[in-house]
């Protein structure tokens, strides 16, 4: 225990250079400003300043790119509170409540809420990285094809949390992105389905497109048909955007978010997008203003943001221990780890202590950078709400295109994105749900993979699905997670109709 406490200590004052502290400066600005473009995933700018880190201290390098994913995860919600275009995958649920917010003049205060979530989400999965990591990552070792099948069916039970106006119109949105997901090539057998003869699709939809163009591209066409607005509104705004009342209601939110979001972050796979749901709808859950969901809720931003930014120190926990990837950003890092001679697994914590613990520093005051970046900039960042739609729909047009022929150089994707947006501007004037169909989209092919796998290993033997504890578990969840809303909504009204009954006494 003393040498893990001598080694922490020893991390904090190598993080603690000049040289270091502007480098994280730097890199989480750089991070925030890629995460605010719609396209630009937080692993698309970890990739493209990769090479930057070569020359530098293997340390130094990894704050470099723990700052730019750190900073990018975060910033993918500025863009989608402001503009209700999320800027990466992992904001998708944000922009729900996050425009409600700012429709109602209130983006600083969402942008402030948004920060001080993306920060204690953040800061409390450095506190799993450094004492959790051999137990998390034991976990996730447990985790095979059975487990993940579950583990789809339970995220798909989100769906009756962010469908709060009708459950069947959610349901439908799912099964939607359900059918979708399984455009491509066939995991198992190598067969196309449904791919028209376009290669693009070998991979299926790709996910970041299909949430541009439902979220994005959508916006758009539905401002698009409205008379141009002149927005003059002022932006709400107290010292720091958020209040002490605010600051009481989220904290239990984020508290919360921050387990799913580690839990989410060690399974190879699952991801910030996945968290950022789930993080959403428990807040739906438990929320003693259910409500205001749906039209403006800070609950639902926090437990967004704090869910997808607690991904990030929990995917480094098997990255680092066992050189299993949580994600495609983890994937990146590990990938700059093995360049500069580093091999992850035990060695990391042994030979390399030194250095692994600086990084652990340096990934700790990231957040902190990121807090001071995100609240100093809310008053620049809630003026965008001001613009007018005349300037905002050649933007975000813009912005779609170059986002997502960006991800792959490959105009086929744009002419995805678009057919999205016509699918996105249907969804919002049927009242469907899109955050519904991108959830379906998601995990359509993880829960695909799990079973199919699971039943060919165990040559159709059905009960394979509940051959371990962990198994159970998960089935417990996922009944859990369909029942829940029922029973929260009987108690809900329970609670009101006794408090009426004692009024009128």
């Amino acid at each position: 225990m003393l040498d893990t406490l001598s080694l922490m200590g020893a991390g904090f004052l190598n993080a603690l250079t000049p040289f270091n502290l502007i480098a994280m400066f730097i890199s989480t600005a750089l991070g925030i400003t890629i995460g605010c473009l719609p396209g630009l995933s937080a692993a698309m700018g970890v990739a493209l300043l990769l090479p930057i880190t070569f020359g530098m201290d293997p340390a130094t390098g990894l704050i470099v790119l723990g700052g730019i994913y750190c900073g990018a995860i975060f910033g993918g919600s500025i863009s989608a509170i402001l503009i209700h275009t999320p800027g990466t995958p992992a904001s998708a649920a944000t922009a729900i409540e996050g425009y409600q917010l700012t429709l109602r003049g209130q983006a600083a205060r969402a942008l402030s809420v948004a920060c001080f979530a993306s920060f204690a989400g953040g800061l409390l999965s450095c506190l799993s990285l450094y004492f959790l990591s051999p137990v998390l990552a034991e976990l996730a070792m447990q985790f095979k094809s059975p487990e993940y099948f579950w583990l789809s069916i339970f995220g798909l039970t989100v769906i009756a949390g962010v469908s709060s106006k009708s459950l069947l119109k959610g349901l439908i949105s799912g099964v939607l992105g359900l059918l979708l997901s399984t455009i491509g090539m066939d995991p198992m057998e190598g067969v196309e389905r449904f791919m028209f003869n376009q290669p693009t699709l070998y991979n299926g939809i790709n996910v970041t497109c299909a949430l541009i163009g439902l979220f994005s591209m959508s916006q758009v066409l539905i401002l698009a048909e409205k008379r141009i607005v002149e927005r003059a509104r002022a932006v709400k705004f107290s010292r720091l955007g958020i209040s002490g009342s605010d600051l009481k209601r989220v904290t239990p939110i984020v508290t919360r978010s921050w387990i799913i979001g580690n839990l989410i972050g060690i399974l190879p796979g699952a991801g910030a997008s996945i968290a950022c749901f789930m993080g959403y709808n428990e807040a739906r859950r438990f929320s003693k203003h259910k409500e205001e969901f749906g039209k403006g809720s800070i609950e639902g931003v926090a437990g967004s943001e704090a869910a997808n930014n607690a991904v990030t120190g929990g995917s480094l926990i098997p990255t680092l221990t066992l050189g299993i990837p949580g994600e495609s950003v983890t994937a990146v890092l590990m990938g700059g780890l093995i360049i500069h001679g580093l091999q992850p697994g035990p060695e990391l914590f042994t030979t390399y202590a030194g250095m692994t613990y600086t990084f652990f520093a340096g990934f700790v005051l990231v957040q902190f950078f990121m807090l001071a970046i995100g609240l100093g900039g809310c008053r620049v960042f809630a003026q965008i709400a001001r613009l007018s739609d005349a300037i905002l729909i050649p933007s975000i047009f813009i912005l779609c295109v170059v986002g997502s022929y960006a991800i792959h150089n490959n105009f086929v994707e744009v002419v995805i994105m678009v057919i999205f947006g016509v699918i996105g501007y249907f969804v919002r004037k049927f009242g469907l749900n899109a955050a519904a169909m991108v959830l379906g989209l998601i995990l359509g092919p993880i829960g695909e993979n799990g079973l199919r796998r699971s039943l060919l290993l165990s040559d159709g033997d059905w009960t394979v699905l509940f051959s371990t504890p962990i198994c159970w578990v998960m089935v417990g969840l996922c009944v859990f997670g369909v029942l829940s809303p029922l029973l929260m909504d009987r108690l809900e009204k329970k609670v009101q109709s006794d408090a009426s009954g004692q009024t009128t006494k």
